[in-house]
């Protein structure tokens, strides 16, 4: 038997470890809202307008899947504390960039393998008739 053969069959081994389904935990937050001062013209920043914001994000395999531990997933609330306080701190010129810090941080703290996040103005300052306007920035680790 080879090196290479060895190889082969310690491979197999780890194959045969693997098998069963894969498991995966999405959360979603969907219709936060939120009254910020984002936008293009000064106005929209200094009055302020309600922002929706939706986000995604998977969270690979939480130890609640086995243990049913609250403390072994991610804690909703504090997501959605940190997204306030993105959301409000600063002023963002577009929401291209607030979703950005928005999903960077969410990858950093809460060790998000992908995120999607989208903000709407559904009170948008353009003169003519829409439900809303949003944004869409998505992030995946590589």
């Amino acid at each position: 038997m080879s090196a290479d053969d060895d190889d082969d069959a310690y491979d197999e081994e780890l194959d045969d470890e693997r098998e069963g389904p894969e498991v995966g935990v999405t959360v979603e937050i969907v219709g936060l809202s939120l009254f910020t001062h984002h936008g293009v013209t000064a106005a929209e920043r200094e009055v302020g307008q309600r922002l929706i914001l939706d986000v995604r994000f998977e969270v690979g395999e939480p130890d609640a899947l086995i243990t049913d531990r609250v403390e072994d997933t991610v804690d909703y609330a504090e997501v959605c504390q940190v997204i306030a306080l993105l959301a409000q701190q600063r002023s963002y010129k577009t929401l291209e960039r607030l979703c950005a810090v928005i999903a960077d941080r969410l990858a950093s703290q809460f060790g998000a393998e992908s995120v999607n996040v989208k903000a709407a103005k559904p009170e948008p300052p353009i003169p003519l008739p829409v439900e809303e306007v949003s944004v869409e920035v998505w992030r995946e680790e590589r």
